[in-house]
């Protein structure tokens, strides 16, 4: 009886063992994106720290973004004055981002900079495939602001076109291991709006995004963008710097929350990418966070779950 009741155990600590590892290895292969050959989930977010990350919305799929910059934590403005910047919100914003297909995103959202509203589209061009016969993802970003506040002086918006930017942007990505992704994002803000007229109305970035998996649903996700030395003069009246953005990004199911520190006190690039005039170095750094709602508006009617699994 008792070799009978071991061989039971056995037995039954052997089937657990095999479905444990059926159901990781399903896992894994959603992840990795291996059940059609793309590598998915490059980044778990459509957004980095403040660029855009190479990540579309998935078809039907509703995705609520609300972002709060504070101000400084440091510096002249800053310290306990204004409980290190939480007292001052540079910017607000909130936005919805729609997938007309899994590789078409449309977005529009609005900002308290500026009172922008920007209207924007995201297309998946390349993705990366397991067996290397595509190496990088390339998704193509375009965004139009538009200042809805009323004008600080009469020649401010002389025509009512230069209420209007344009921001152009290709994001290369690859994901090197399960737990690394990186990205770099050329791009080109073309504005009419100046500060002064030796500042370009056509700026060139060049920004670096990376993503490092700490945890299962914590990870540690940075970007730069470089914008002085590329179009912009560095003797201008004004002193601006490039931004730069560390964060950790925590998953909760459908939500995603993101912890952030930056140097950048707007939150679209029509505004950041053109107006950072704060400095890591002099206090300038704030606190920010997001907060990520995704629906799903239209159920799947493919009934097999293994194929209608998402991670987010």
């Amino acid at each position: 009886m008792k070799r009978f009741s071991l061989l039971v155990i056995v037995i039954s600590l052997s089937l657990m063992s095999a479905y444990a590892q059926k159901a990781d290895s399903l896992l894994n292969t959603l992840d990795s994106g291996s059940v059609d050959g793309n590598v998915d989930a490059i980044f778990k977010s459509t957004r980095v720290v403040l660029s855009q990350s190479s990540e579309t919305q998935k078809k039907h799929d509703l995705d609520l973004r609300i972002r709060h910059h504070f101000g400084d934590i440091g510096g002249r403005f800053g310290s306990a004055h204004t409980l290190f910047g939480l007292d001052v919100a540079s910017d607000l914003f909130i936005g919805l981002d729609y997938g007309i297909t899994d590789d078409f995103t449309v977005s529009v959202g609005r900002s308290k900079q500026d009172e922008l509203y920007n209207f924007s589209g995201k297309y998946k061009l390349l993705k990366q495939k397991r067996d290397g016969g595509m190496p990088v993802n390339l998704t193509l970003f375009a965004q139009m602001g538009w200042i809805a506040r009323e004008p600080f002086s009469e020649s401010e918006f002389s025509t009512y076109s230069n209420r209007f930017s344009y921001f152009l942007q290709p994001i290369f990505s690859r994901k090197f291991s399960s737990r690394l992704s990186l990205e770099v994002m050329p791009g080109l803000l073309m504005r009419k709006n100046t500060s002064e007229s030796r500042d370009p109305e056509n700026l060139f970035s060049l920004g670096f995004a990376g993503r490092m998996k700490l945890t299962k649903r914590l990870s540690f996700v940075a970007d730069y963008t470089l914008v002085n030395g590329l179009s912009r003069p560095k003797d201008l009246t004004e002193t601006y710097y490039n931004p730069l953005g560390v964060g950790l990004e925590i998953e909760t199911g459908g939500h995603i929350f993101s912890l952030n520190f930056m140097n950048a006190e707007y939150i679209v690039e029509n505004n950041f990418i053109a107006s950072t005039k704060k400095s890591w170095q002099h206090g300038g750094v704030r606190f920010g966070f997001t907060i990520s709602r995704n629906f799903a508006l239209f159920k799947s009617k493919n009934k097999d779950p293994d194929k209608t699994s998402k991670i987010y």
